[in-house]
């Protein structure tokens, strides 16, 4: 099993390209089962969960092939509607299937995607919506059993909570539809924003796009012919690297960015004291003279990204100051606390809120990574850390980041990737 193992101290200087993000990815590789077209996609990155999702369509029967960062997929042959837990069981995000293959093919097996370590993640809310929509759900030894012999129909379905991937899954299922289905509630997240317009694109009309109430009109169980799709950057890599320059104090420029999609994080920088200056692809963070505190409260897009509270945690940490982070969306997306506190951070925790207090001197120690973003966040400690630090079970870190390693040694950070 790998780890990393880092030196701290070290500033950081230079660009760093940003990658695809795997959360517009995921989605945009279950849509490619409502094509009768081969579909590329560019910028895909290559990451532990696109891979198993790929798999996952393999298994499927379609026909996938990579190349860099292009994937090609032809879904036209697939036959089996059976996404086996085997393959499930890797990754959440496999629950994205449900609504394609359902709308294509009237019938699917998909198993439940099983617990999370940041908390509980039901689908109840997409089954509810496809009931709305006439599919019949039956769960029978950890499947999904759903069949919609005629077609699902268009409905007018209300989420009772927001819910990216819900959102998605039913945006899949209304394209092939019979009618129209309204959408209250949806998810705004840029990822989501990218699958409506692709849909768009290949013919599906939608109105409301980019807002909380979508109206789709469905085509009647007729497929689309998807073209070349471009993922788009991925906004919590960015995220993570303005932090690490952030943590560090350092001036560094990243490309191939959106900087619309992570005001979030760049206004509460400005905030705490650094530089950001912005082109229409670049965000270059200039030191701050004096780092100081600040409080954040997570929330959906377009508000404080959940997936970057560990990361800003860590940078709470040598701040001046006390800061506070209240996390309203996970019930477990603590528990990176528990290692950062090994390194020498004081923080305390109450309910969903963690109280940090800054200029905290860390220092290296054995930590364990639980979770894909708590990886990210112990990295950035070990950055700032006196000594060295070896981060275990980074295969956590895999699943969402492409080449952390390299990035980062390319800034000038002492990272190495060993062996257990």
């Amino acid at each position: 099993m790998d780890y990393l193992h880092i030196e701290g101290r070290y500033p950081l200087s230079g660009t760093v390209e940003i990658s695809g993000a795997k959360n517009a990815a995921l989605p945009l590789l279950a849509v490619t089962l409502l094509s009768s077209t081969p579909v590329r996609l560019t910028n895909v990155p290559d990451v532990a969960d696109v891979r198993t999702f790929i798999t996952l369509l393999s298994h499927l029967g379609a026909s996938c092939s990579q190349k860099n960062k292009s994937v090609k997929i032809d879904t036209l042959k697939v036959k089996s509607t059976c996404a086996k837990y085997d393959i499930v069981r890797k990754m959440r995000a496999s629950i994205l299937t449900l609504g394609p293959l359902l709308t294509r093919f009237g019938h699917c097996e998909v198993s439940l995607p099983g617990g999370c370590a940041i908390g509980q993640r039901p689908i109840d809310l997409h089954l509810k919506a496809l009931e709305q929509m006439g599919a019949h759900i039956d769960i029978k030894q950890g499947y999904v059993i759903a069949t919609a012999t005629d077609g699902l129909k268009g409905a007018n379905i209300v989420f009772d909570k927001i819910t990216v991937t819900g959102s998605e899954n039913i945006i899949m299922a209304a394209a092939l539809a019979h009618g129209k289905t309204n959408l209250v509630n949806v998810a705004k997240e840029p990822e989501v924003v990218q699958l409506c317009e692709v849909l768009n694109s290949a013919g599906v009309k939608i109105e409301g796009i980019g807002s909380d109430e979508l109206t789709i009109y469905g085509t009647g169980q007729a497929l689309l012919k998807l073209d070349k799709i471009k993922v788009i950057p991925d906004r919590i890599e960015a995220g993570t690297y303005l932090c690490a320059g952030a943590i560090t104090n350092s001036l560094i420029t990243l490309t191939k960015v959106c900087p619309e999609h992570l005001r979030a994080l760049t206004r509460k920088l400005q905030k705490m004291g650094f530089g950001i200056e912005e082109s229409e692809d670049t965000i270059k963070l200039i030191p701050a003279k004096l780092i100081q505190s600040a409080d954040i409260e997570t929330s959906e897009y377009p508000g404080f990204p959940t997936d970057m509270q560990a990361q800003f945690m860590a940078l709470a940490t040598q701040a001046n100051g006390t800061s506070v982070i209240d996390e309203r969306l996970f019930e477990n997306r603590f528990m990176h606390v528990s290692e950062l506190v090994r390194m020498g951070a004081q923080i305390k925790l109450k309910g969903h809120s963690a109280t940090v207090q800054g200029q905290t001197p860390l220092t290296g120690a054995d930590v364990m990574a639980t979770d894909l973003r708590a990886s990210s966040a112990l990295v950035l400690a070990a950055l700032v850390a006196q000594g060295s630090t070896r981060i275990h079970r980074i295969y956590h870190l895999d699943r969402g980041y492409e080449d952390l390693e390299g990035k980062l040694a390319a800034l000038g950070a002492k990272i190495t990737r060993l062996k257990e």
